[in-house]
């Protein structure tokens, strides 16, 4: 039997998609599953112990993209794929499932495209509280496969090690010690209705590297944001002790594959609802979450309960959640007013906690 799967575009979303690659490789454990993906969020899938094949496409404009889909959907079809799910439901993944040729086409119904699909899965327009992982295992249960259990079939990303390797060195060479604790605590997010403000970063990250000389607090952030690492490094250095300043790390930019490496060399990792929380959720580092106009219950990490995690938000807002297309009250309320101190705090206890389950027989 031979399956494809597809889901192009958000890197969270692939990560999401991880549990039910595992539920279909234990239900079928002889087929060949192949998965779709565009280049940012290759390194999600390019190690998954359960996958045969991986195919990156996307990542290029105009003709050069087109005629990389068309390579694509030419060879989907000359596999002659059994099963094809369309984790994505967009109008590229819409469009090389249908025209992979496989005879039963799992997908959401949406209005325009939901023809493409054999297996149509009801997609409600509002936003429900209810994980996105069992949103995309819906899917799966159309084809008879029960609901997963997060213990059991969590988020995964292979580490590199490779990319473990290079972590290591860069980590040291920005001043890290063999015994000195790693936090990790992630500035930037994809779009400004998830993006905590960096002067509150900078606070959070100063209060992290003052009271233990054992600690080192790396900043990160995406590509396209390198300067948001660089202003929240500048500020909490300003706020701390010269000997103090020291224990924050400017490390320089990680590839995905080294991001996944470096949290999990993590004693506690930081960060807003987006990607790189999710690449994290795929380690057993605790993780703080600040979780603005999403809710926890839809994007929490997807793991077993014996990893830790907090979520920091502000509850009672009318306006939350929401689509993420305007802020209704104007002021990014859901974000500006959860305090330095709120983040901190859950912090410190996850570190407690840890600290205590280390110390245990």
């Amino acid at each position: 039997m031979r399956i494809l799967l597809v889901r192009l575009r958000q890197i969270g979303d692939v990560v999401f998609t991880t549990p039910a690659i595992h539920g279909l490789r234990e239900r079928f454990p002889d087929a060949h599953l192949t998965y779709i993906v565009e280049p940012a969020a290759a390194p999600v899938v390019a190690g998954n112990p359960h996958l045969n094949e991986v195919i990156v496409t996307g990542g290029r404009s105009g003709l050069a993209g087109l005629r990389d889909d068309i390579r694509v959907i030419r060879r989907v079809r000359a596999a002659k794929f059994d099963t094809a799910i369309d984790f994505h439901g967009g109008p590229r993944s819409s469009l090389i499932t249908w025209l992979s040729g496989a005879p039963v086409r799992a997908g959401y119904d949406i209005r325009g495209r939901s023809w493409m699909y054999t297996i149509r899965v009801p997609r409600p327009r509002h936003i429900r509280p209810r994980h996105a992982v069992l949103n995309q295992w819906d899917l799966l249960g159309a084809l008879g496969i029960p609901e997963p259990d997060a213990s059991r079939m969590p988020a995964e990303m292979t580490i590199d090690p490779v990319a473990a390797a290079s972590v290591g060195k860069r980590l040291a060479d920005g001043g890290m010690g063999a015994s000195d604790q790693l936090i990790v605590v992630h500035v930037s997010a994809g779009n400004p209705f998830r993006r905590w403000p960096l002067d509150r970063f900078a606070v959070l990250v100063s209060g992290l590297a003052q009271p233990d000389a054992g600690r080192r607090v790396a900043v990160t952030s995406g590509p396209s944001e390198r300067g948001a690492a660089a202003a929240v490094i500048e500020q909490a250095r300003a706020r701390l002790g010269t000997d103090e300043a020291r224990r924050v790390l400017a490390c320089g930019e990680f590839s995905l594959a080294e991001f996944r490496a470096l949290v999990d060399r993590a004693a506690l990792y930081i960060g807003g609802d987006s990607g790189p929380l999710h690449i994290a959720s795929t380690s057993g580092t605790p993780i703080v979450g600040l979780y603005g106009p999403t809710l926890p219950v839809r994007s929490e990490p997807w793991r077993s309960p014996e990893f830790l995690s907090a979520a920091v938000e502000v509850d009672g807002l009318p306006c939350r959640p929401c689509d993420q297309r305007s802020c209704a009250p104007g002021d990014f309320r859901c974000l500006t007013w959860i305090e330095p101190k709120q983040v901190l705090d859950a912090a410190e206890r996850l570190l407690a906690r840890t600290r205590t389950v280390n110390l245990e027989p």
